[in-house]
Formats: structure tokens, C-alpha cells, sequence
């Protein structure tokens, strides 16, 4: 299972970005989903994730109240809506599967399931 990533830019230290996660090939309300971004030499951590069942959503301590994750499954899409960008959300974002037990309080627990895609770039500078 592998999807894919859109929405990534270029953008001032404030601003607002809207990353989209899309598949083509299955159906993503099956599925509880997570979003993950790697900075450069650090190891990727887990963002955010929204659950197959009752879309219950988690998210990383530092994007709490920022970052709001949802579904719009009549487009087969996940979101990940980021405001208040800071430098040091500066990574690339990657969506995939995650074991739906995982989707709970603590985001470096998400446990990936699906392959990783190409994800999309977000660069927060000034």
C-alpha cells in the first residue's frame, strides 16, 4: 500500500500550508492513516494519524494546536492542515497506513504499515 503525497511549498515563518494524501488504487477510510516528516540528518517521526473507525485523531506534542488532520472520503483524501508554521516544521511529509492501535496519544509509537511514498516537501523560512 503505498500513497501519495501533495501540497508541500515553500513558505514564511506564520504561514499555512495544506497537505493532501491520496491513493488510487484502495480506499483510505479503510485504513487508519498517519503523517510523518523527516528533517535533514534526523531520523523520521511521526506527526499526526486519524483513525479507520471513528476518526480519532492524534498528534505530536509540538504541532498540538497547529496541525488539524481529517478525511474527505468521497475524495479519498487525507489532510493535514498546518498553520502557524515554524522553521523547525521544516521537513518531508509523508503519509502512509499505520497500525490502527498505534493511532493513540503517543506519535514516536505510530507503527507504520504501508510503504513509504515520495512525500512532499515543506520548507518554512523567511
Amino acid at each position: 500500500v503505498q500513497l501519495v503525497e501533495s501540497g508541500g511549498g515553500l513558505v514564511q515563518p506564520g504561514g499555512s500550508l495544506r497537505l493532501s494524501c491520496t491513493a488510487s488504487e484502495f480506499t483510505l477510510e479503510e485504513y487508519t492513516i498517519g503523517w510523518f516528516r523527516q528533517s535533514p540528518g534526523k531520523g523520521r517521526e511521526g506527526v499526526s494519524c486519524i483513525s479507520h473507525s471513528n476518526s480519532g485523531t492524534s498528534y505530536k506534542d509540538s504541532v498540538k494546536g497547529r496541525f488539524t488532520i481529517s478525511r474527505d472520503n468521497a475524495k479519498n483524501t487525507v489532510y493535514l492542515q498546518m498553520n502557524s508554521l515554524k522553521p523547525e516544521d521544516t521537513a518531508v511529509y509523508y503519509c502512509t497506513p499505520i497500525a490502527p492501535l498505534s493511532c493513540g496519544d503517543y506519535s514516536h509509537l505510530y507503527y507504520p504499515i504501508g510503504a513509504w511514498g515520495q512525500g512532499t516537501q515543506v520548507t518554512v523560512s523567511s
